[in-house]
């Protein structure tokens, strides 16, 4: 997909929706992120898809990690783990909400065997999911459409799939209960959800300044309009109608090798060889580099004006996700299977 496919000016826009100092942004500013959900995602992944494909390979998301364990190969058993927690399997219509450049789809897809339908809402990301695929030879099977996830009903109908996945993508909806209730109406009657949420843990204090800036930080750097916390998710899927089969923090496993270790930028805590150069790309070093290059192909017009921007709110997120990590009081993997009733 060229480069003209996504907006320059929503790119450069990004970064007005909010206040730099978190004791700074207000309800106001909350309220306008939340009515221009679309515009704050779209804005973020013109500038920021690219980048994450440079640091992050073709799955957004993050994952558990073993001892010697690769980058990918945890990223992969991430993807399993949900799936197979789902019980999907050959035969099944499944949509992954929120599919970026297809990454998980095509993971799913070649572990289960189940058709994969991705919903996502920006054009650049949509055309690199597709051409991805089609390489992999998986077009059969993986396809994408753009859509708002807060409209799937009037898009695909109600009891159109089998199941529905999302791997921390509807965090950036505008509230919990409308993309679930909108899940629970395009699932068939005894379908599955299957989520893994971007949430404060219920240690977060809102009050608590130190906790307001990880949680702004998060925001400003991820698209993401407003965080919430696990109590919200929990009470949004009871109150649309789901039923909850499993829930867990994967997070607050106690694992010896942090979720968000690569985000550090230590070499030194690489699990393999090859994935110290993915540990260099978030030191102070890597990231030298990496925005210098971005502002110099800025400049000629290679990528998007402000996606240099973009990337200084990269940095900010990985500082406050780490923090969250660190303090327990952020979670990106807060996991629930949950099930709309047979009838």
């Amino acid at each position: 997909m060229p480069a003209d496919a996504r907006s320059a000016d929503r790119v450069s826009n990004y970064n007005k929706f909010w206040e730099q100092k978190s004791a700074n942004d207000n309800e106001s500013h909350r309220a306008n992120r939340l009515d221009q959900y679309t515009e704050v995602v779209n804005g973020y992944y013109d500038g920021a898809t690219e980048l994450y494909e440079y640091g992050w390979a073709e799955s957004f998301h993050f994952c558990r990690f073993y001892k010697g364990e690769g980058f990918l190969q945890a990223l992969a058993r991430h993807e399993h783990y949900l799936a197979s927690m789902m019980h999907l399997k050959p035969g099944m219509r499944v949509l992954d909400v929120g599919c970026g450049v297809g990454g998980p789809a095509r993971e799913i897809s070649r572990f289960s065997d189940a058709t994969i339908v991705g919903l996502n809402n920006n054009d650049f990301q949509i055309g690199r999911a597709t051409n991805k695929t089609r390489k992999a030879g998986l077009s059969d099977k993986v396809s994408f459409v753009k859509g708002d996830f807060m409209k799937l009903s009037e898009q695909f109908g109600e009891n159109s799939f089998d199941a529905v996945y999302a791997i921390e993508a509807t965090c950036h909806a505008p509230n919990f209960e409308g993309i679930y209730g909108e899940i629970f109406k395009v699932l068939k009657p005894g379908g599955v959800f299957g989520v893994y949420e971007w949430c404060m843990t219920d240690e977060w204090d809102p009050t608590n300044p130190k906790h307001k800036e990880i949680a702004h930080g998060i925001e400003v750097g991820d698209g993401i309009p407003e965080m919430r916390n696990l109590t919200a998710a929990r009470n949004a899927l009871k109150s649309v109608g789901f039923e909850i089969e499993h829930e867990e923090d994967l997070a607050d496993r106690g694992d010896v090798v942090p979720w968000y270790y690569p985000l550090e930028g230590d070499i030194w805590k690489a699990q393999t060889v090859w994935d110290m150069f993915t540990c260099w790309r978030t030191s102070k070093m890597g990231i030298f580099v990496t925005q210098n290059a971005v502002w110099a192909l800025e400049k000629i017009g290679v990528v998007p004006k402000g996606t240099h921007s973009v990337g200084e709110s990269l940095i900010v997120a990985a500082n406050a996700l780490v923090a969250g990590g660190k303090t327990k009081l952020f979670t990106p993997m807060a996991l629930w299977i949950s099930r709309k009733p047979a009838n």
